[in-house]
């Protein structure tokens, strides 16, 4: 383990090029001839197109092209497709309804894209998109889940006119309902796990173009998966083989699962560009941000919880009902079901069963948002412990240890089908007890109290399925450049997780080669044939795998070579520090030099291909099962419902930490998110489907100083499924933090009568909650 090595807290490599201001985003793509492209959008949220008239705006200076729904139509473009491949709940449908890159005959939510403009400056197509003549016959709308599934809620499609998309179950029904009838407690809670904004630093953008003499598309633009937007684009919407559309991604500002999917405006700038043969920028304002950028969470949870006389969980009941929005996003269908496979939690639960309803409403179709699936259930399950604790008068830290699954127990396998490999749930708790200074609360409490205070403190246990498994894989190619620097060619994409450097932490470590002579590659499918992409904390896991497996392989190959060479046994080869030496002697040579000597064909033994360059794919056998345990301690002032998180606390076991800065850098991103869920994060519409909360004036981000110092600790086992032993890190923060900060301030408003207070706990609620009793 070197400097540069896995373990190593290695500054980013990335940082300087973006301090220095030479990052590459999609608005830092201008080629030649390039046009500008803005789209108008519905400003109702649910209406019929009954006329649109562009003349206007296609003579208007500079405007090069308007397009609607009916150029697309007539020049046979596709919809986006839902690429969920779920198995449904027996008996009832699957009703997707695809979103089209422009409106046709209705729009469905405030935002629906209705044309697209072209023009030779920006200004120019904003000028002109306000001349598009539509007249609009409102419909009703609906806009929250629960209203939705009502029998007399508006339709949003009259094809489906119970708004249901899908139903989907997981577990025993019966055995559930058996556990639950017979059981001596059943402790019930419906919590609103609130919808929230994107909020990435880069909005979305994209630069088309299109080549007519090799009739090839190529889209610069922000994404997670390039290459499943290539196959997207190929496939379904211009019908083209996979080869005639490359993907191009280089930095990316931010994208938190909302940044995984195809967009309408990717589409858009293709289609133009192929139209005027020239090239077409498209980049989103803030504003756009909030009404077209998939939105995250948004549903309704009831769960019931079934203990026996001595507080032992006997099961746990889950019903769901899911905000889909107006259309079906690629995979908005994985969020609501993903998470339930995590309904166990940490806890021995004999029995559980999930019941999932996902319904259209008049919003922005969501999709999944940092965790997919997993916070929702995982705050359900922590909140629904603490409510069971204070009605049955049991201790919040005692009735968790009681259930949580033991050390000796593991492999276990859990109710929903998953098979954890390893954990030590009574570890991480109690190291985070003792951490937080739990036991010292109440003094706390009572200084709080005679400064006019509220104190309360608040835990949350949690566990993640991450990493790939159920037949995810991710690729890598290592190639060695004749000048004797390395490239690594990654499935992958950052997106802001420091791809680069880990990457080439790895393949120091493995193959002792200079960190600054590597160069990592990811974003573009005409350098990369296939890749996974970014998503389910599986970047390091599953690409790091990749990078692990290949560099493997290389020093195998290397090996025969460096003992052909030296005229040596393979056996008697030693490899460490980029090196081969013979046991026992001063006699060796360097990978480097391996590398050269392997491009002459002369140099190798019998049967070896000239060359070093390796490629490998790592497809884990199982997922990898990082956990932990979450700790806030909260002050509320009374007299205004003001919340101050005044100590934070989280231990997780993240398996090997590949960079331990890194890490704690994924670690305090989750907690903010997840807190600014918690504390201030609320999208809003009103009853016509116009969003309220559309600018950072009205949607509040967590700032600074609405968080407090966290304070991470690591605990280290590695994953026995990994060759790195890591276990992935991306999206815990963002799942411990709301239940743990809810049960904190619920803790301290337990004087005033309070059991439950939704998300977000501005301080209005907290206030009215206060005063309301």
């Amino acid at each position: 383990m070197g400097q540069f090595g896995v373990s190593q807290s290695v500054v980013r490599r990335e940082d300087a090029p973006l301090l220095k201001g030479e990052g590459r985003f999609v608005d830092d793509r201008a080629p030649a001839g390039l046009a500008h492209g803005c789209v108008l959008r519905s400003p109702h949220g649910h209406a019929r197109i009954a006329r649109i008239d562009v003349a206007a705006a296609a003579a208007a200076p500079g405007v090069l092209a308007v397009y609607t729904a009916a150029d697309l139509r007539a020049d046979g473009i596709g919809d986006i497709p839902c690429l969920a491949t779920l198995a449904w709940k027996p008996g009832t449908p699957f009703r997707p309804h695809p979103q089209a890159a422009l409106a046709a005959d209705t729009v469905r939510y405030a935002g629906d894209p209705v044309a697209f403009v072209v023009a030779g400056t920006p200004a120019q197509a904003r000028d002109a998109a306000e001349l598009i003549e539509v007249d609009y016959d409102d419909l009703p709308a609906v806009t929250d889940c629960a209203a939705a599934a009502r029998p007399d809620a508006p339709v949003i499609w009259p094809e489906d006119p119970d708004n249901v998309c899908f139903e989907w179950e997981l577990g025993d029904p019966a055995a559930t309902e058996a556990a639950i009838a017979g059981a001596a407690h059943v402790v019930a809670l419906e919590v609103v796990n609130n919808r929230v904004v994107l909020s990435a630093i880069e909005t979305r953008g994209a630069v088309g173009e299109f080549d007519a003499a090799a009739g090839k598309f190529t889209l610069h633009t922000g994404s997670q998966m390039p290459h499943s937007i290539r196959d997207q684009l190929a496939g379904e919407i211009f019908g083209v083989a996979p080869e005639q559309v490359r993907v191009v991604i280089e930095d990316v500002g931010g994208g938190f699962g909302g940044k995984n999917s195809l967009y309408p405006e990717q589409i858009l700038v293709l289609y133009a560009a192929r139209r005027l043969g020239r090239p077409v920028k498209w980049i989103g304002e803030r504003s756009d941000a909030f009404v077209s950028d998939y939105h995250g969470r948004d549903n309704v949870n009831r769960g019931e919880l079934a203990l026996d006389a001595d507080g032992r969980f006997l099961a746990i009941r889950l019903t769901t009902i899911a905000n889909i929005g107006g259309y079906i996003a690629n995979r908005g269908a994985v969020s609501p079901v993903n998470g339930c496979v995590m309904l166990s939690n940490t806890y021995a639960i004999p029995a559980l069963h999930a019941d999932v309803k996902a319904v259209y409403t008049n919003t922005v179709p969501t999709d999944p948002y940092r965790g997919a699936g997993r916070p929702e259930v995982l705050y359900l399950v922590e909140r629904l412990i603490d409510a069971a604790a204070r009605d049955l008068g049991i201790d919040r830290v005692a009735l968790r240890r009681r259930n949580c699954i033991p050390k000796d127990a593991f492999p276990y396998p859990s109710p929903t089908g998953l098979s954890y490999d390893s954990a030590d749930f009574a570890m991480v708790m109690d190291e985070a007890l003792k951490q937080s200074d739990w036991a010292g609360i109440e003094a706390r409490r009572a200084g709080a109290t005679q400064r006019g205070r509220l104190r309360g403190i608040g835990m949350a246990n949690y566990i993640e399925r991450c990493g790939g498994g159920a037949g995810l894989g991710e690729g890598a190619r290592i190639r060695f450049e004749a000048d004797g620097t390395v490239t690594v060619f990654s499935g992958s994409m950052a997106n802001g997780q420091a791809h680069a450097t880990a990457f080439s932490q790895i393949v120091n470590e493995w193959l002792g080669l200079p960190f600054e002579k590597i160069t990592v590659v990811e974003g573009d499918t005409d350098l990369i044939a296939s890749g996974t992409g970014t998503g389910g904390s599986w970047s390091i896991p599953m690409g790091g795998g990749a990078v692990c497996l290949a560099a493997d392989r290389i020093v195998e190959k290397a090996r025969r070579i460096a003992a052909h060479l030296l005229e040596a046994a393979e056996a008697d080869l030693e490899f460490a520090d980029g090196a081969f030496t013979v046991a026992g002697t001063d006699i060796g040579i360097t990978l480097g030099d391996v590398a050269r000597a392997a491009r002459d064909p002369a140099n190798l033994p019998d049967g070896l291909t000239p060359g070093l360059d390796e490629n490998a794919r790592f497809v884990p056998e199982n997922y990898t099962f990082p956990y932990g345990c979450h700790v806030c301690e909260v002050e509320v002032d009374p007299e205004t419902g003001a919340v101050d998180i005044v100590g934070y606390t989280a231990v997780h076991d993240f398996g090997r930490a590949l960079n331990p800065s890194l890490l704690a850098g994924q670690v305090h991103g989750g907690l903010a998110q997840g807190i600014g869920q918690a504390l201030t994060e609320h999208t809003v519409y009103d009853e016509t489907g116009q969003m309220l909360s559309g600018s950072f004036m009205d949607y509040g981000l967590p700032r600074a100083d609405d968080l407090p110092a966290f304070n991470f600790v690591r605990r280290e086992t590695p994953s026995p499924r990994n060759p790195l032993g890591v276990k992935g890190c991306g999206e815990a923060g963002a799942a411990g933090s709301p239940p743990a900060v809810i049960n904190a301030i619920v803790d301290a408003l337990a004087p005033h009568g309070v059991r439950h207070l939704d998300m977000p706990a501005t301080p209005q609620r907290v206030w009215r909650a206060i005063h309301g009793g």
